[in-house]
C-alpha cells in the first residue's frame, strides 16, 4: 500500500472508526519514542547528556519541579 492509497483510506474512516485509529496511532507514536530512547540509552548517546545533569544539580544550578 502507498502513502496516497493509506491517506485515501484513512481520509474515509468514519468517526468512530477515525477515533479509534487516533487511539491506535497515538499509542503506536508513544511505543516507537519508548524504544528509540531505550535504544539511545543501551548505546551510551545519553551519557554525556546524564553527565552535565548531574553535574549542574551538585553545583546547584537546577531547579527543583
Amino acid at each position: 500500500m502507498t502513502l496516497q492509497e493509506l491517506e485515501n483510506t484513512i481520509s474515509k474512516l468514519p468517526p468512530h472508526q477515525l477515533a479509534a485509529f487516533r487511539e491506535w496511532f497515538h499509542q503506536f507514536e508513544n511505543d516507537a519514542w519508548d524504544k528509540q530512547i531505550e535504544a539511545d540509552v543501551r548505546s551510551g548517546r545519553l551519557d554525556k547528556l546524564a553527565e552535565e545533569a548531574i553535574d549542574e544539580d551538585i553545583a546547584n544550578r537546577t531547579t527543583e519541579l
